[in-house]
């Protein structure tokens, strides 16, 4: 294990690493994704936190 291994997020099931997906600029989203579509993790600079979305 490397330690940049270690700052990836990864979903709480299937213990893949999140891919991410930007919104646009002036917006700053950032959507981090389970690729099998478990786990959903949403960060809003307006609200200064994420919100995270289970799937079963």
């Amino acid at each position: 294990m490397t330690i940049k291994n270690l700052f990836k997020d990864k979903c709480p099931q299937c213990k893949e690493h999140l891919t991410v997906n930007r919104t646009s600029l002036l917006s700053s989203q950032v959507v981090k994704s389970c690729p099998k579509g478990h786990y959903k993790k949403e960060y809003h600079p307006a609200l200064e936190s994420y919100i995270e979305t289970v799937q079963d």
